[in-house]
């Protein structure tokens, strides 16, 4: 009995071996390490930096959703755009939080994601969210963020 169960798995095994799919990007991009938010401390005032976010998400083509300076958070998508696969869909989630730093100054943190709905003909509204990885998005963020601020950033 314990014979043919290993033959029958064996079976299966190498009929899977040979098919084409895409399980295994899947279970890498699950179980991969996530992508952290990144922070930067800036000299200015919640306010100033929550403006200064504003401004950096809009040169980088990102659309206001929520958030607010008394929040301490913004939130922003990018625009649509057509995903991989046929009749799929994209989009680029930012996240950022302001919080007074300690040593003075605010500390934005900034996370972005990917969502991706993969048959939007189909089933409409269903989509997953994932975090952006490998990404310049960061870097340019927070290059846009210190430029309209005029003030230096440090990496925290």
């Amino acid at each position: 009995m314990k014979i043919s169960t290993a033959i029958l798995l064996c079976s299966f095994a190498a009929l899977l071996a040979g098919c084409d799919s895409d399980f295994g990007d899947h279970v890498h991009s699950v179980l991969a390490p996530r992508e952290k938010p990144r922070t930067r401390i800036f000299q200015a005032d919640p306010r100033a930096a929550y403006e200064a976010a504003r401004s950096a998400a809009d040169q980088m083509g990102y659309r206001y959703v929520r958030g607010g300076p008394a929040e301490g958070r913004l939130e922003e998508l990018s625009a649509i755009s057509a995903g991989d696969e046929p009749g799929s869909s994209r989009q680029i989630s930012m996240s950022v939080h302001l919080d007074p730093a300690d040593e003075g100054g605010t500390a934005v943190t900034v996370a972005f994601g990917e969502i991706l709905e993969t048959d939007s003909a189909s089933v409409p509204g269903f989509a997953t969210q994932t975090p952006l990885r490998g990404t310049p998005q960061y870097e340019v963020f927070f290059r846009d963020l210190q430029n309209a601020l005029q003030a230096p950033a440090k990496e925290q």
